[in-house]
């Protein structure tokens, strides 16, 4: 079946596997791909990506946002949910939400010997800064755009 936008097939989203994080931080989500489903929609204000983890994969650094909702939502496979609180296994089926401004971090690690796949979705604000509780790790802007940056403002 050949699909027209609005509509379209995820499979045929290239899968990606880039990261803005700056070496050795990049190196930590190596395993990692997503197919950005929203951006091939034309979705400007909403981020909605499809994430495959290999096993031994995590989704990210442990972070947290201080303006953009996130939603993750399981479909294949079991991932551990990392927060400050702990961890808890997510199969499909499962969901985990995110509230802008909840100084939890969080990230996804696949702990088991099979692929995991879910949808991760998250409004597109401007303004917003994601916070690093273990990792020497921020992001800045200045007039040149966004840079990563250490805690202490040197750029990486």
């Amino acid at each position: 079946m050949s699909l027209k936008l609005p509509a379209l097939d995820p499979a045929g989203v290239p899968e990606q596997q880039t990261s803005l994080y700056p070496s050795p931080f990049r190196e930590r989500i190596a395993g990692r791909s997503k197919r950005r489903l929203g951006d091939a929609c034309g979705l400007t204000r909403i981020g909605v990506n499809l994430v495959t983890l290999a096993p031994g994969a995590q989704s990210a650094l442990r972070h947290w946002h201080t303006l953009e909702d996130e939603f993750v939502y399981v479909l294949e496979g079991e991932v551990t949910l990392v927060t400050g609180a702990g961890e808890q296994p997510l199969g499909p089926g499962t969901c985990a939400g995110y509230p802008a401004g909840a100084r939890d971090g969080h990230h996804f690690v696949n702990r088991s010997g099979a692929p995991v796949r879910y949808l991760e979705i998250g409004n597109r604000v401007d303004g917003d800064n994601a916070f690093y509780p273990d990792d020497d790790l921020l992001w800045c802007e200045d007039e040149q755009g966004v840079y990563a940056a250490h805690k202490d403002g040197r750029r990486y």
